[in-house]
């Protein structure tokens, strides 16, 4: 007897009322999750509508992008090597550079998407205004400038970093200000002396990136981070994570664990460039990744300087007690995850986020699904090209969900482990070893539940002990 799809009997009546083949499947967004989302749908047969704001493909990666959700700047490289980098179908050519700008990596998924037929499928100019629920169960998707579709399940792609978190410091500062997410060029900083408060991937590329133009550039950093160069021994660093994590099987923090003396040999003491040392073992957090850094530290270019205590007038008080003045300060402090058209009833990002079963289906809210809401240690296509594979499969009835109260649990025992592993912030709430993740991910497609899922669940409980307990060894010190 055919298997009932978990879904099949959300918003029955609704479906009943539409013409036959219509799509009952919304995605929202078109970046590099969306477009492998609506691969994964198109090739299961699964019939859908995908809604992206702006006029065309590719998300964060396209420069200056009109759906006002791009990051991007002129001079950004991906931190992924290339043969990390692309989805596990469509190898990035060989003739391609080990760090791709953004424009290449741009031109790589609309390759994508041409080369699998996804573009004519995605419906541009559009905007969601809102979702809401069905009377019937399922879901109403509002389109901005009017119109309602009907569907049974709507898969979220929309990305997470766009609305900028900014910090809160005490006083005013009388010159200019931006958030890493409005950063385009050092165009804008000629001459000028600049702060850049932050000390994470995008706050080093663009102290990097402004070094050479403005009269001088200070990197201001609440509590440091472990600088890993892009290569060791002449092959990228990533790929020796690769090669550990990926044919050695060794989980994520171990992974980084076996490679720090590596990264101290290359880099040697980051205190001699005016670094701190960071208090927590290179194990905790996402990598921090530059080959410039240090070089325009050692050449004068830039300075280092503890965490902002006040903001007073044109001066900056750091935590040291010291003051400077400066002309811009530009805020590269990460970003709140937000969905505008997700009322909070539906969706609360802060407290919501770390319940999704798998990091990507509401355990509260048949039908209501994300992809992409996921900070991967590795790369992050894989890590979507997975989970789109992985929901086109819940949605065609190949994967029997778990009841909700499983669900939250399940979820609970992650963050739980996440807590043990990464440092204790809203960033890694999101975060996944992306080998383990993926191996999970292929576990339940192929259904080997049961015993794995056992012992996959004592796995846990018995890495976030050892984790807890190495922490507690380390602060004792």
């Amino acid at each position: 007897m055919a298997r009932r799809s978990a879904w099949s009997d959300l918003d029955d009546a609704a479906a009943a009322r539409r013409p036959s083949r219509s799509p009952d499947i919304c995605i929202i967004g078109a970046g590099a999750a969306g477009i492998t989302v609506a691969k994964a749908l198109h090739e299961r047969g699964l019939d859908f509508d995908c809604f992206e704001k702006g006029s065309d493909l590719g998300g964060l990666w396209r420069y200056q992008n009109d759906n006002g959700l791009s990051s991007a700047y002129a001079n950004l490289h991906i931190n992924t090597s290339r043969h990390r980098l692309g989805y596990s179908d469509f190898p990035i050519p060989e003739t391609l550079p080990d760090f791709l700008s953004h424009r290449q990596v741009l031109a790589y998924l609309e390759s994508y998407a041409d080369a699998f037929g996804i573009r004519p499928l995605i419906n541009f100019r559009t905007t969601v205004d809102s979702v809401t629920k069905g009377s019937n169960g399922g879901w109403r998707v509002h389109l901005w400038g009017g119109g309602v579709r009907h569907y049974r399940a709507v898969i979220v792609a929309s990305g997470h970093l766009w609305n900028p978190r900014l910090p809160a410091f005490p006083g005013l500062f009388f010159g200019d200000t931006t958030h890493s997410h409005h950063y385009r060029t050092a165009q804008p900083y000629v001459g000028k002396k600049v702060l850049v408060v932050g000390m994470g991937n995008s706050a080093i590329d663009i102290a990097v990136d402004l070094c050479r133009r403005a009269a001088g550039v200070t990197l201001s950093t609440r509590r440091g981070a472990w600088i890993t160069p892009k290569y060791l021994m002449g092959k990228p660093t990533d790929e020796w994570a690769a090669l550990l994590s990926g044919r050695m099987g060794l989980p994520g923090w171990l992974t980084r664990t076996a490679l720090a003396p590596l990264i101290r040999l290359a880099a040697g003491d980051q205190r001699r460039f005016g670094l701190q040392r960071p208090a927590h073992p290179i194990w905790r957090e996402h990598p921090t990744v530059s080959q410039e850094l240090l070089p325009c530290l050692g050449h004068g270019l830039i300075s280092v300087k503890p965490n902002v205590r006040l903001l007073d007038g044109t001066e900056v008080e750091f935590d040291d007690g010291s003051r400077q003045a400066f002309d811009s300060i530009v805020y590269a402090t990460g970003y709140r995850t937000s969905f505008p058209f997700l009322a909070k009833p539906l969706f609360d990002p802060e407290a919501d986020t770390g319940s999704l079963y798998r990091q990507m289906a509401s355990p509260k809210h048949r039908g209501l699904m994300f992809a992409g809401l996921v900070e991967p240690v590795g790369p992050t296509m894989p890590v979507v090209e997975a989970q789109g594979r992985w929901l086109a499969a819940a949605l065609a009835g190949d994967i029997t969900l778990p009841d909700p109260e499983t669900q939250v649990r399940e979820a609970a025992a992650r963050r739980k482990h996440q807590r043990a592993t990464y440092l204790d912030s809203e960033r890694y709430a999101l975060a996944v070893d992306d080998h383990a993740y993926l191996r999970q991910l292929h576990d339940d497609m192929h259904h080997r539940e049961g015993r794995r899922r056992h012992f996959g669940e004592l796995a846990t409980t018995a890495i976030a002990t050892l984790n807890a307990w190495r922490l507690r060894s380390l602060s004792a010190r």
